[in-house]
């Protein structure tokens, strides 16, 4: 004999023990609507490699009051599985490109729903099923792979910024010397303005510190972290391939990077494509030397400083020691933390691709996250922005311009600051 189910019945009034539950109130025992709900969107997703995990989430939102994004916008991981619930195509919507892989979400998250590896993923879908994608970071992408860096600039410039060094610069491909010290100077140090001020900067003070140093100038190429971040994982893997075939052509023991982006892919991506070094990122380096480098640090750099933390140095790699003892080291400097820092710092909004989507996202939200950023800087009456990744000086140099705090606030890259107090 089957079992009678019983029936479900809403009456227009109900009142029990003095409390009125009329309307939806009387209807909470029925089944609800979930079970109505539409998932191929969903399970478009979560099919994809990486993007299994999307479907984990039991929307408790901890990911939404730590996402950068919905600080200043409407985002975040459980607002994407609530719209996959009910009708959004992720392959074709704005949300694919706004994510900025900061890995905060994942910081929190119970049930490990990792965008670090979603994203990308939707992100390489939409890409292989021809769906548009931002022109900005189209360009991005042709530039990188014409020329091998997201500028478009001429491999054969990418070390004219050594002429205005000061020291001498060792050029690998032109004296094919083993070095102790194989120095990856990166795309933004090698050509942006800002960024160029870093690289001498690095120059003078491996020099100052006697170390056996060499750079590959017009052999490097992008690393492609930020790419294959973006979605174009076939292209970072030819540039993967092309750096690995240079470094494997000279002898180092070992590999330290400017950029935290750099550390990363050849810290956990390369390796994967056989390329396996003793890789640092410069902080990490220099932090090492510090006993040799402190009786170099002659002038006083007289100013209240706050640090801002990479997301991919800091939460992504788990170093926020060594830049803080760099700054700590300078004479003058009065370090204060803002109050988004280490595992909860804030995003400048330049990871996941998003260094060649401020146009895009623009449209998104209520202020770029490097202005909100830069805003946070000034609450606590810092003079000086620290940074040590090549995105964030002239993201953080346009946002103090914008958010009219320009000769209120300065941005410095960690080298700049030394090597300010190593010049008498």
């Amino acid at each position: 004999m089957g079992i009678t189910k019983p029936i479900v019945i809403e009456k227009e009034t109900a009142v029990v023990d003095g409390v009125d539950i009329s309307g939806a109130w009387n209807r909470m025992f029925e089944q609800r609507v979930i079970w109505d709900y539409d998932l191929r969107h969903m399970e478009k997703v979560t099919a994809l490699e990486g993007g299994e995990s999307l479907g984990w989430c039991y929307q408790c939102a901890k990911c939404i009051a730590v996402c950068p994004v919905d600080i200043v916008g409407d985002y975040g991981p459980r607002k994407i599985f609530r719209k996959l619930q009910t009708g959004m195509d992720l392959l074709e919507s704005s949300d694919l490109w706004l994510c900025t892989t900061c890995m905060n979400c994942l910081r929190v998250c119970p049930k490990e729903v990792n965008m670090v590896e979603i994203m990308p993923a939707a992100r390489e879908q939409a890409i292989l099923d021809g769906k548009a994608i931002p022109d900005e970071l189209q360009k991005a992408f042709d530039n990188i792979s014409k020329y091998g860096n997201p500028q478009g600039e001429s491999a054969r410039k990418r070390a004219d910024w050594v002429k205005d060094a000061g020291v001498p610069v060792n050029i690998l491909p032109t004296t094919k010397k083993p070095v102790d010290v194989l120095w990856y100077v990166g795309s933004y140090p090698s050509y942006h303005g800002r960024g160029k001020d870093a690289a001498k900067a690095m120059a003078r003070i491996l020099a100052a510190l006697g170390i056996d140093f060499g750079i590959l100038a017009h052999e490097e190429k992008e690393d492609g972290d930020s790419v294959r971040l973006a979605g174009e994982k076939g292209l970072f893997e030819m540039l993967a391939e092309e750096n690995i075939k240079v470094f494997n052509k000279y002898r180092f023991k070992k590999l330290v990077v400017t950029g935290p982006h750099e550390y990363n892919a050849f810290k956990h991506e390369y390796p994967k494509l056989g390329g396996e070094y003793d890789v640092l990122h410069y902080t990490q380096f220099l932090a090492g030397h510090l006993e040799q480098l402190k009786p170099l640090l002659r002038k006083r750099v007289s100013a209240r400083v706050t640090f801002h933390d990479p997301c991919y140095l800091g939460r992504h790699n788990g170093e926020y020691v060594a830049p803080r003892n760099l700054l700590k080291a300078i004479p003058g400097i009065d370090v204060v933390e803002m109050f988004r820092c280490k595992e909860n710092g804030y995003c400048c909004g330049g990871g996941g691709g998003g260094m060649w989507l401020d146009s895009f996202s623009r449209d998104f939200t209520s202020e770029r996250l490097s202005e909100r950023r830069v805003r946070e800087a000034v609450e606590v009456g810092a003079d000086i922005l620290a940074v040590c990744c090549p995105y964030e000086v002239s993201r953080f140099e346009d946002a103090v311009k914008s958010t009219g705090h320009d000769g209120k606030l300065v941005v410095r890259d960690i080298l700049e600051l030394i090597d300010d107090s190593m010049r008498m």
